[in-house]
């Protein structure tokens, strides 16, 4: 019987456009792309040329601080473009796929017969270890590392974000496998939703099985991390996206790099919200076709309207990357009497609006819009009222704005991630970019401890 976990801090975001229905899979057309900031910390050092010819499996870059850990190539194909920015940053690495896809060979072997070490050289050399992160930092994971534990959550409650459940269907032995190999390594955690309980990812073997029962964001891995084994100064824990587990599992099943997932397309803006299946690197181009409704501006999100980034139809999906929304912009609104109306349609935490006499099966059509300027930091016990950590959220922040390196040691740096933030950066009054200023604080931590 898997514990149970209750958290009553946080806040559920009820948007409209949530994916529900599966859709037939999109054909690839164009060129796929690999990107970096697809990958935390890692320093690129592109190890391939335009015009090579490669395999699904070879690497197309390495990390420059370790070498031994690479990215394989989603597709077989030609190299066509390394694309890099301002001061030759590289931005992404792109492959024209072949008509008939090649796969490199790295043979089927039993993850319940291996050792940890051969568990992570596998990986080393199919280019599939960079999808691991680790905390602290919530960067990619070091191989040199030794982790106390491996961490997977296969609950994801941010808005709009992907049912899980969905895309491990058809894909359960992939995912065991993975399981299996990664319990060889560390002891391995699995979260999951009360929800998810009752199905395949309640049964899985060789994992420590949590259920979390409580509102956004009790689904993040660092939130499940603090509550069962809390990262200490100079401890170490990998977590691994659910999706990289299977990607796992299948590499040890058939020998092969298998980069196909199932995504959201969810959004108020999605002309017809649902799941596809993917792979990473494929263009949003072919993705998104007939979606958008170009007739008014649109925010395009690579990943969920909290903990994603901006992107356009000319980008690519990711390396974690499950879910693409589409919201509104909110630039060309032209409210009549502003703040002043009652507001039934709009969503508050604090209930400013009459809408929360509607209940919390109301769904909204939220925008991009801040609604606010920044402004003093409040110490009004907002952020702690939706993060369900034992820290101190507010004192945290003002510690990594501050540069305070032992205040922020003292507070648990080392135990959150940026995301575990989404939520108050949402209800913050303060209208700060407490993401952004969290991520800072780990970069400032990371290179003063190197």
């Amino acid at each position: 019987m898997a514990n149970v976990i209750k958290l009553r801090k946080g806040l559920n975001i009820n948007l409209k456009g949530k994916a529900t229905t599966r859709q037939p899979a999109v054909k690839a057309d164009g060129e796929f792309a690999l990107v970096p900031e697809d990958f935390p910390g890692m320093t690129p050092k592109v190890v391939v040329r335009e015009g090579d010819v490669v395999k699904a499996g070879d690497p197309l870059f390495v990390d420059k601080k370790a070498p031994d850990v690479g990215f394989a190539s989603p597709v077989s194909g030609t190299v066509t473009a390394v694309i890099r920015g301002d001061r030759r940053k590289l931005l992404c690495v792109k492959v024209k796929p072949d008509a008939k896809q090649e796969f490199k060979n790295f043979g089927a072997k039993d993850p319940a017969k291996l050792d940890g070490k051969a568990v992570v050289e596998s990986l080393l050399q199919a280019g599939l270890f960079g999808y691991i992160n680790q905390l602290p930092y919530a960067v990619s994971a070091n191989p040199a590392d030794n982790p106390k534990g491996v961490f997977v959550s296969a609950f994801r409650d941010m808005p709009l974000a992907a049912d899980f459940s969905v895309e491990l269907e058809g894909n359960e032995k992939a995912f065991q496998a993975g399981l299996t190999a990664l319990s060889r390594i560390a002891k391995t955690y699995l979260g999951i939703s009360a929800k998810q309980a009752s199905g395949p990812l309640g049964s899985m073997s060789d994992v420590e099985t949590t259920i979390f029962d409580g509102p956004c964001p009790a689904g993040n891995v660092s939130v499940q991390v603090n509550h069962l084994d809390p990262v200490n100064k100079g401890e170490v824990v990998w977590t691994v996206d659910p999706t990289t587990v299977i990607f796992i599992g299948r590499l040890f099943l058939d020998g092969k790099v298998d980069l196909r997932r199932t995504i959201a397309l969810a959004g108020s803006e999605m002309r017809n919200p649902g799941y596809v299946d993917v792979m990473v690197g494929q263009p949003l181009s072919g993705i998104l076709k007939d979606q958008i409704d170009s007739s008014h501006h649109v925010r395009l999100i690579n990943g969920n309207p909290l903990t994603g980034c901006v992107c356009s139809a000319d980008g690519f999906v990711g390396g974690h990357t499950s879910e693409i929304t589409a919201i509104p912009e909110g630039d060309d609104n032209d409210e009549f009497l502003g703040w002043i109306m009652p507001r039934f349609n709009q969503f508050s935490a604090n209930r400013s609006y009459f809408s929360w006499l509607a209940g919390k099966s109301k769904e909204y059509v939220l925008d991009a819009r801040v609604k606010g300027g920044e402004r003093h930091m409040i110490m009004s016990g907002e952020y702690d009222k939706v993060l369900p950590m034992d820290i101190y959220a507010e004192y945290l922040i003002k510690a990594i704005i501050a540069g305070d390196i032992d205040k922020m040691e003292q507070l648990g740096i080392y135990e959150v991630a940026p995301e575990d933030f989404a939520v108050a950066e949402f209800v913050d009054s303060s209208k700060l970019e407490l993401q952004r200023i969290v991520r800072e604080g780990l970069d400032m931590l990371r290179k003063e401890n190197a």
